[in-house]
């Protein structure tokens, strides 16, 4: 399944999972973003709206911008407006946890998309197995490159459970395969920061073997930085 259709599946679930015998006709509700900036999360906006027109629902977007004092704020401007539920993906989990709270004290529920909420109450977290992920595209460098394969890892935003549990999976393939790992760095999900990252790293490692990616923009901009420096990896 690819990243679209995968952001699609998951505001679908979660939109359907709110449907009730009493739902009133064009209930507000919230879904709040890390950041738009990415197409992933633009994939999950759009099946999210696409969900809300044909369920009856009236649904505000807001865009945290990847910043824990913008997600506190957009929320709290939701109490206001009477938003009947708030779906939400977190810039950071434990961060987090303070919007959610907020929301608990406004009575509203909280569905947490992609990344987890370290605090507060949450009635349903729809993900996928971020773990299983990580071990699998391991597994899958272990194929390509071999066992005792020299790897490069770029990882995600530190505070976020998408980026601990797919850094964990790795760590598994790691331990099973031998892998020799190069360097691990943050790039943030972010595609420019995935090139400028790489090419840094690619200066004192220019013997990778294989790039290990915690989201597909950051596997973008790493592939841009090897076609830029001729690396054939």
């Amino acid at each position: 399944m690819n990243m679209k259709k995968l952001a699609t599946l998951v505001s679908a679930v979660a939109l359907s999972a709110t449907v009730s015998a009493n739902a009133m006709a064009k209930d507000t509700i919230a879904l709040v973003i890390s950041t738009l900036n990415n197409p992933f999360f633009v994939s999950l906006k759009e099946g999210a709206q696409k969900e809300a027109d044909k369920l009856g629902y009236n649904l505000v977007v807001l865009d945290s911008q990847n910043n824990p004092a913008k997600e506190l704020a957009n929320v709290q401007d939701l109490t206001v407006r009477g938003a009947k539920l708030l779906l939400i993906n977190p810039t950071d989990s434990d961060a987090v946890g303070n919007a959610v709270k907020m929301a608990n004290q406004a009575k509203i529920p909280v569905i947490t998309l992609d990344r987890q909420a370290a605090k507060g109450d949450v009635v349903s977290h729809i993900a996928s197995d971020n773990v299983l992920g990580g071990k699998m595209a391991g597994d899958y460098i272990a194929k390509k490159a071999g066992e005792n394969a020299k790897v490069i890892e770029l990882q995600g935003i530190a505070g976020t459970s998408a980026a601990r549990e797919r850094g964990e999976g790795f760590k598994q393939a790691v331990a099973a395969h031998k892998f020799n790992v190069l360097a691990s760095q943050p790039a943030d999900f972010d595609r420019t920061k995935g090139l400028n990252v790489m090419q840094n790293l690619l200066t004192a490692h220019p013997d990778v073997q294989a790039v290990f990616a915690q989201n597909d923009e950051m596997a973008l901009g790493a592939l841009r930085a090897l076609q830029t420096a001729g690396n054939p990896m």
